[in-house]
């Protein structure tokens, strides 16, 4: 792998606060569509140690076209949604589609709009051996350890759960080379995850396969607010890339790890790989997935989206009033660069969810340059 350094000031992150979504506070959110959301729901619980929050469902309007405008889906679909909380400082989002022209085949690692979630652990061999054992997990090889590069000395695995979801164990040492050229830092989470795999420390990394990295990089560090805190690239031969990544042809891969507000790191990869798929999935198709920010106002952050370039809101701010769980949350979907999916979306404290569960959801963070 070879490094590329962004140059950055001790003024860095208090500039990526000033020019990110306003009122934001952190990314809320990962939000994934999968085939089957009870076995999606029981994993999450079961392995990973999760809390349900709580269930909706089915969300449609069989009489108009708000689920195309707001949701950006075809007009007849229906969803089934289930929001857990994913460790010390995540929450995650998951939706079962039923829908027309569906894709029901989710994205491959090297295809435009393809996944995973980075579980950073404090022994690799430790929480691998709890997820072996699962028998919804497909461990692709062995563990291996980046021997050059930004981030040489970080061990990590890359496993498939059957209902869809790749995720990675990542091991972080305790020194990283970029850390010499930059001020900038990846998070590290450092929370306690009783009920996790053995070591988890939290979510790491979200990653995302796009169709143009120096576009995506360009508008997650600009207008969203990101970090860049390095880049790397390397070329995957064919039996590596069969062997780690579960990917049966080589590739070469570029990535951008970017800070992504207090809680988040987000790594952004463009493929060069025969075959691969360039139509990213809809919200609505099996591997759809969108990221969400929490924002003091929501109705402030969208029309500051509708003037800023490489976005497009969907629809106008929603409030729910329909008396259910998330009685009062205020929220909006939007594109950003390629199409990747984005929500701001605002929930008072004291959520009707509450009454039914001792869990609570992540955040707000006091401000988005928190560290």
């Amino acid at each position: 792998m070879s490094p590329t350094a962004p140059t950055t000031t001790a003024a860095t992150a208090e500039t990526a606060a000033a020019t990110s979504i306003p009122t934001t506070r952190n990314v809320d959110h990962y939000a994934y569509t999968v085939a089957n959301l009870d076995a999606a729901v029981d994993f999450c619980t079961t392995v990973l140690g999760a809390d349900v929050l709580y269930r909706l469902g089915p969300v449609e309007e069989p009489d108009s076209d708000w689920m195309a405008r707001q949701l950006g889906v075809h007009p007849r679909a229906s969803a089934h949604i289930a929001m857990l909380r994913l460790g010390p400082d995540s929450n995650l989002e998951l939706f079962e589609y039923t829908a027309p022209e569906q894709r029901r085949r989710a994205p491959e690692f090297t295809d435009v709009g393809g996944h995973h979630i980075g579980i950073h652990v404090s022994d690799l061999d430790e929480a691998l051996a709890k997820a072996a054992r699962s028998p919804h997990v497909q461990v692709l090889g062995e563990p291996w350890t980046d021997e050059s590069g930004p981030t040489a000395g970080n061990r990590r695995i890359h496993l498939l759960t059957d209902w869809g979801m790749r995720l990675e164990l990542r091991e972080l040492a305790h020194a990283l080379p970029y850390e010499r050229e930059t001020g900038a830092r990846v998070y590290r989470p450092s929370g306690d995850w009783a009920r996790g795999l053995p070591g988890a420390l939290g979510i790491g990394h979200v990653g995302y396969s796009v169709a143009d990295l120096d576009e995506a990089v360009a508008f997650f560090t600009g207008p969203m607010g990101g970090e860049l805190v390095y880049r790397t690239a390397e070329s995957v031969d064919a039996g590596t890339a069969r062997r780690r990544y579960g990917v049966t042809g080589p590739f070469r891969k570029d990535t951008a790890a970017i800070r992504l507000g207090p809680v988040t790191t987000v790594e952004l990869s463009g493929f060069e790989a025969e075959g691969r798929r360039t139509e990213r999935p809809r919200n609505s198709d099996v591997g759809g997935h969108h990221l969400a920010f929490f924002v003091d106002d929501v109705e402030r952050a969208a029309a500051w989206l509708a003037r800023t370039d490489g976005a497009e809101v969907l629809g106008v701010p929603q409030l729910i009033e329909d008396g259910g769980p998330i009685h009062g949350d205020r929220w909006v979907y939007f594109r950003g660069v390629g199409g990747f999916q984005l929500e701001v979306l605002n929930m008072p404290p004291g959520m009707p969810y509450e009454r039914h569960t001792a869990a609570r959801r992540f955040g707000p963070s006091p401000r988005w340059s928190n560290r």
